[in-house]
């Protein structure tokens, strides 16, 4: 088995770690001063723009060395940062290798390590507040430790006079007991299996509460069925997942301040402690995954405090549902934990962050109940999830960025990229990515950089891996192209933490119908909107020209619309009387607001609304109404001059405004080329295009016109401001007859000795001798010229195919993500996604044009500009093919880990193994030289 890709200095790397302008700052608040600047600094983006990833500590079993390698590789791959993540044990003890228990001094002292060498080299640490996820551990007892309303259920039969009390189970306490009219429900199964959707087999309006006097209890006879009602004061059980060795426990409560205290005591302490007098730039909350997280034992007292009624006889309704009452107490209750979550979990967090001199970086979404303006509690929101054209977290963490004004947004990124582990691409990369862009999201943190011990690499590669996620060190064969992909991602990350966001359109979500929506196991806002906010309204906002943001009725009375020009409602019930006040203000300030399907009709309370509180908006009938409603009340940002359904699916787009000048970025999602002509909203008369992969600034451009000729997946970003003369140097059309290099290479397998001539370009498979070989293979061959070339010479590697599938499926039949929301322009294998591409070079290369690097070829179109390398006479080239680490892998026997299981338990599963298999590698195409830069 040969890794070639195992190498600390990299072949051909581009990344030219150069000074940062003054104009593009580390401070993430600082927009460009003027265009002339801003074009300046795109060139060489700053640090704090470069993407990040997720350290993953397996056991932890680390070693110092090894540690300062991968910082190594991680600060010469152009990567701005790690995360400090741990998680379970990859293997056992052995005489050079040992898993450190959590929080041990061993392991505290390679904490201080890691931080300290990463800091040595310009690198940024965050730290995850615990083990696994999500925060809880050993130091959480079951006093403290997620709580739920558990419901039983016993069946009273006609004349019944006596009621036997259950057996409760440890830590469990009865806090309330009814009888009501009915027969008692089937088991209801799942997180989320109580909704108002499933109608409930008894009454709640007929429900008597009693008192327990024993073991049995007295009742009053009855002449019909009944049901009695006992109402626990339970626990979820849940225990925190993937955890290292030591870290095992319970999921602590996060509705309790005194259970988040005693966690940030034992496990927040030491960790920062570690990081000694310069603390982690921030500390990190995955996505909250507190599963059926619904009570805390303070509740009745905080509800009654905070809604000025009792919760505990009203029990009945909120398990059942299913009436105007029912929906008000459920809403007071959703509420009521949103509160709670937010000043136990997240401002006590974040004030303790503060408190450290670090900065709280939480993933505010999910289960428990979390809202919206919620994420401004926090110092970092950050998201994750490419859904595109559905409801997405990420689109949701963006929003509350963009809506409270904190200019930076990342997210976990590549979290489910093309399963198995290994398969992933840079091609796969930049498919993502680009979604992520158009999102708003400008700090990517790369999920993730497994630590590999160097045992692990002994014993045979890949070396180690998360149970289920990309790999992104350099284990993986086409590692020495990571430069270039870093490159590309810095850059944008950089041009959109410029100026201040310009998205038209805000949906304002309808949280108070989720908190009327909340039932026992089912109390997840982000969970309610992914039916509130519909596919069909993303796209056909999106569709029609405009971006979008997201606002709830909390944030509008706090901070306004912003730049936002039109709001959008969702079919909505229920909205705040001072929410519609602030929305007839706006309109009659110049604002516009459109409801789809139907007006609100009453209070967060369930009031009705008083006569004419909707005159100010305009009602469609359904989401397709908004195509025409939306360019009525303002003209589209992004006006295609094509009307295809196809293009628009495919076609996205974000802008950013500076005081001078405003910024493109536009990407095809697809993975079929897009030929069009789009008008922008931009006032400026002439701008220029940029070239993302190289930091140039290429021909003119007129927002009113710009001809867009992308591949499968490519990007654009455009400026436009009153910039004199024309910007950059115009693209020159000169027709040169193409020059076919496609044949007579030599192909050397790098450290095999094994070397061919292919006068027909073939795929590496296809000879069982390099079958399941995984690395580098140089093609190298002379070309001569006549002359050196007069105008621009690309060299260019033809073909690829959109794969069959529906990565664009129509909103109306989605191709669900990774979070099992609906996205129409990715597809999926197994639970994540990749390009749906089969692309002329399999993976990726690097290019060297008689001695001098050239670039990489990672992604449609595989061209580079080589005119400056070439000469008359003799030329000489060089393509470094680098594919996956699939091929060697599937020619190793089965890891075989049940010693793992029976010493540490089954903390793990490996995912999809079944397809670890070799697959095509190689140049699979055409090669050519030719004469201008087609399909730009």
């Amino acid at each position: 088995m040969n890794f070639t890709s195992r190498k600390r200095v990299l072949i051909g790397t581009c990344v030219a770690l150069m000074t940062v302008p003054a104009a593009w700052t580390q401070d993430a608040g600082a927009p460009a001063t003027s265009a002339q600047a801003l074009l300046s600094g795109f060139r060489s983006p700053p640090d704090a723009a470069r993407p990040m990833v997720r350290w993953w500590w397996f056991g932890p079993a680390v070693v110092k060395p090894e540690i300062l390698k991968e910082l190594q590789q991680m600060k010469a791959d152009g990567i701005g940062g790690a995360e400090l993540a741990f998680v379970y044990p990859e293997v056992l003890d052995s005489p050079g290798l040992k898993n450190l228990p959590f929080l041990s001094p061993e392991m505290l002292d390679a904490v201080t390590y890691a931080q300290a060498e990463g800091r040595k080299l310009g690198l940024r640490i965050d730290i995850t507040l615990c083990s696994g996820w999500p925060y809880g551990g050993p130091a959480t007892t079951l006093a403290e430790a997620a709580g739920r309303l558990r419901t039983l259920e016993v069946s009273v039969p006609a004349g019944a006079t006596s009621i036997e009390m259950p057996k409760l189970a440890e830590g469990e306490s009865l806090i309330a007991v009814a009888v009501v009219d009915g027969i008692p429900n089937p088991p209801r199964r799942g997180p989320g299996a109580a909704s108002e959707a499933m109608k409930s087999l008894w009454d709640a309006a007929s429900a008597k509460p009693f008192t327990p006097t024993g073991t049995t209890s007295s009742i009053a006879a009855s002449a019909t069925q009944r049901v009695a009602l006992f109402f626990v004061q339970s626990h979820t059980r849940q225990e925190v997942k993937r955890a290292a060795l030591g870290a095992e426990g319970y999921v602590l409560d996060p509705f309790s301040h005194q259970a988040v205290a005693t966690h940030l005591r034992a496990v927040g302490e030491p960790l920062v402690k570690a990081f000694g007098a310069t603390p982690p730039y921030a500390i990190f909350s995955d996505s909250l995954e507190a599963y059926g997280a619904d009570w805390t034992p303070a509740l009745p007292a905080e509800f009654r405090k905070r809604r000025g009624y009792d919760l505990l006889p009203h029990l009945a309704e909120i398990v059942a549902g299913g009436s105007p009452a029912a929906d008000k107490v459920r809403h007071d209750y959703g509420r009521t934990l949103t509160e709670l979550v937010n000043e136990n979990y997240l401002v006590q967090i974040n004030d303790w962050a503060m408190a450290h001199g670090t900065k709280f970086r939480s993933q505010t979404y999910g289960e428990p109940a979390v809202s919206f303006s919620s994420q401004n509690l926090v110092g970092l929101a950050e998201g994750e999830g490419p859904q595109w054209r559905a409801f997405s977290t990420l689109r949701w963490a963006t929003s509350a960025n963009h809506v409270f004004g904190h200019n930076v947004t990342s997210g976990e990124t590549f979290t489910w990229l093309h399963s198995p582990v290994f398969r992933a691409t840079p091609l796969d990369m930049k498919t993502e990515a680009d979604i992520d862009f158009l999102m708003g999201e400008n700090q990517l943190i790369f999920h993730g950089w497994p630590y590999s011990a160097p045992e692990a690499s002994a014993t045979g590669e890949p070396g180690w891996s998360l149970y289920a996620a990309a790999v992104f060190n350099d284990h993986n064969p086409w590692h020495p192209v990571m430069p270039a992909v870093t490159a590309y991602i810095s850059r944008v990350s950089g041009l959109l933490r410029q100026g201040k966001p310009a998205n038209q359109v805000a949906i304002l979500l309808p949280t108070d119908d989720a908190w009327a929506s909340f039932a026992p196991s089912h109390v997840t806002v982000t969970g309610a909107m992914q039916k509130l906010v519909t596919p069909a309204l993303m796209s056909s906002v999106l569709s029609a020209g405009y971006n979008v943001d997201y606002i709830d009725a909390e944030a509008i009375d706090k901070v306004g619309f912003g730049t936002h020009q039109v709001l959008v409602l969702p079919p909505t019930d229920r909205i705040p009387v001072t929410t519609l006040r602030r929305i007839s203000a706006w309109v009659k300030s110049g604002g516009k607001v459109i409801a789809v399907g139907r007006l609100p009709s009453m209070t967060p309370d369930g009031t009705p609304l008083a006569a004419g509180a909707t005159n100010a908006i305009v009602l469609v009938a359904d989401e397709a109404g908004l195509a025409t409603a939306l360019p009525l009340a303002v003209a589209p940002d992004f006006k295609l001059a094509a009307v295809d359904e196809q293009v628009k699916a495919q076609l996205g787009f974000i802008r950013r405004r500076t005081a001078d000048a405003d910024i493109y970025f536009v990407a095809n999602t697809g993975n079929t080329p897009v030929h069009t002509t789009v008008g922008l909203a931009s006032t400026h008369r002439m701008g220029t295009r940029l070239n993302l992969e190289t930091g140039d600034v290429l021909g003119s451009a007129m927002p009113q016109s710009v001809e867009l000729n992308l591949a499968p997946y490519e990007s654009r970003a455009f400026v436009f401001a009153a910039l004199p003369g024309r910007p950059g140097s115009k693209i020159s059309a000169a027709a040169v007859s193409p020059i076919d290099l496609s044949t007579d290479w030599k192909v050397a397998f790098v450290g095999t000795g094994k070397t061919m001539q292919q006068t027909t370009l073939t795929d590496w498979t296809a000879d069982p001798a390099t079958k399941n070989y995984s690395g580098e293979v140089v093609y190298s061959r002379d070309f001569t010229l006549a002359a050196a070339p007069g105008s621009p010479l690309y060299l260019a590697v033809d073909g690829g195919a959109a794969l069959p599938g529906a990565p664009n499926s129509p909103p109306e039949h989605p191709v669900l993500g990774a979070n099992g929301l609906p996205n129409p322009l990715v597809t999926r294998t197994g639970p994540g996604m990749h390009a749906y591409f089969d692309p002329p070079i399999r993976e990726a290369a690097l290019v060297v044009i008689n001695g001098t690097p050239a670039g990489a070829l990672w992604h449609p179109p595989y061209r580079l500009d080589v005119t400056k390398l070439l000469k008359a006479g003799t030329n000489h080239v060089e393509i470094h093919v680098y594919n996956t680490a699939l091929n060697a892998w599937a020619s190793l026997p089965p890891h075989d880990y049940k010693p793992l299981i029976k010493k540490y338990g089954d903390r793990f599963q490996m995912q999809d193994l079944n397809k670890v298999e070799p697959i095509s590698s190689g140049i699979l195409g055409t090669i050519k030289l030719v004469g201008m830069e087609t399909g730009k």
